[in-house]
């Protein structure tokens, strides 16, 4: 019958962010993917640059809700080397405690949305209703339910004391049981098991190739973790396993989103147990000298890398981000391959994306009916020729080398 294309966005029931997804289908099996960015740009790199490091804090938690904490954490690791500050050993431990509250907070919601993506509501509603607990406790740590607020330059905001650590550790008890019955639910339930696997299939070999990150590669047996591979906070004085699967499908993306929740209270119980006296946060310099520096933090969706560089000033010269999903979106196109046009849901939610956090904009220029993407250079060259006509100020000398680093 041919190939037929189906559109899924940027608005579709199947999507809870804007995205373009087009789908070629012969009959019902898919033959090749097509993907677009570019329909939530924020422009929050951008913004950082005119903005303190102090009001960048709550800017950048802001890139994703789920990951805010995650977020907050990689830019200000990155500022705070760039400053070249230690801070206390408590605010680290207490960093990562919010950091693996905010990794059963993620997985929870994820649990809820795929096992909805495939029709069984009643597992979204018992995982939706366990995840109050996470949040109840974040609220009562942070202030806040989504945006805990809890970094700070140079430490942390608030402390977490034995009233505090007693609460931690009852709901990690009651989340740990949950946590087992699903456990249960996913290798036992047989409708599950059997609509999951074989789903959304991604080689191991693939996931190296595309750089695909968090439990998405080590569903795939690839078993890369920056809390492990280059720790940070206090990652380096826990024990926790790294987990992976080889199933590399749906099912496995379950299965290790499981097994790492099992091992995060394992991790919060050892942080709370090890707490070290002093205090939460060091005196930070309102100007940050001149460097750069590269942060990477293991987010409940995998690696998110932030970079930051510092001009002497209190303002930041350039900030950069790059969340899991801009990473794991290329292995989406693969993932879909050969499987049926009912599978796209399920399998692009498999990667828990976020694209307001992913999403980039690309420049594109229509002159007499024909678009042109532009390089960099040819937008830098463009902006220079802007203020010359319009504002009669020449750049060109000044911009000569690095148009010419921009072309190459």
């Amino acid at each position: 019958m041919g190939t037929v294309k189906i559109p899924i966005g940027p608005q579709h029931p199947a999507l809870k962010e804007p995205e373009s997804f087009l789908i070629s289908l012969d009959g019902e099996r898919i033959k090749d993917v097509g993907m677009r960015l570019g329909y939530n740009h924020r422009g929050i790199e951008k913004a950082a640059e005119g903005r303190t490091y102090i009001q960048n804090i709550y800017l950048i938690e802001r890139v994703c809700g789920i990951c805010s904490h995650s977020h907050s954490t990689a830019f200000i690791q990155a500022v705070e080397e760039v400053a070249a500050v230690d801070i206390p050993k408590r605010a680290k431990y207490i960093r990562t405690i919010i950091g693996e509250l905010e990794r059963v907070h993620s997985h929870l919601l994820w649990l809820g949305v795929a096992a909805h993506e495939v029709g069984f509501d009643t597992l979204l509603m018992y995982s939706w209703r366990d995840r109050e607990v996470v949040m109840e406790l974040l609220t009562s740590l942070g202030g806040n339910r989504v945006n805990y607020a809890i970094n700070i330059l140079g430490g942390v905001r608030r402390d977490i004391d034995k009233d505090k650590q007693q609460e931690i550790l009852k709901a990690v008890d009651i989340l740990e049981e949950r946590t087992k019955y699903y456990i249960k639910v996913a290798t036992e339930e047989p409708t599950l098991v059997k609509r999951l696997s074989g789903v959304g299939a991604i080689s191991k070999e693939n996931v190296i190739k595309l750089g695909t990150v968090g439990p998405t590669g080590r569903a795939s047996g690839v078993g890369r973790d920056a809390r492990k591979d280059d720790p940070y906070a206090a990652y380096d004085e826990v024990e926790f396993n790294v987990i992976v699967d080889d199933h590399c499908d749906v099912y496995g993306r379950t299965l290790v989103r499981l097994g790492e929740l099992m091992e995060t209270y394992k991790i919060i119980r050892q942080l709370v147990k090890n707490m070290p006296d002093g205090e939460i946060s060091i005196r930070f310099p309102r100007r940050v000298p001149a460097g750069e520096a590269t942060s990477r933090y293991e987010a409940p969706r995998g690696e998110d890398v932030h970079y930051v560089k510092g001009n002497g000033t209190d303002k930041p010269e350039r900030v950069k981000l790059r969340a899991p999903t801009l990473a794991n979106l290329q292995s989406v196109a693969k993932m879909l391959e050969n499987n049926n046009l009912a599978d796209v849901p399920i399998t692009i939610a498999a990667i828990d994306p976020c694209f307001s956090c992913t999403d980039r904009s690309i420049k594109i220029v229509n002159n007499a009916g024909n678009s042109q993407i532009m390089s960099w250079g040819e937008l830098r060259k463009k902006g220079i020729d802007f203020y010359r006509s319009e504002h009669g100020i020449d750049f060109t000398e000044l911009n000569k080398k690095y148009l010419d680093r921009g072309n190459r």
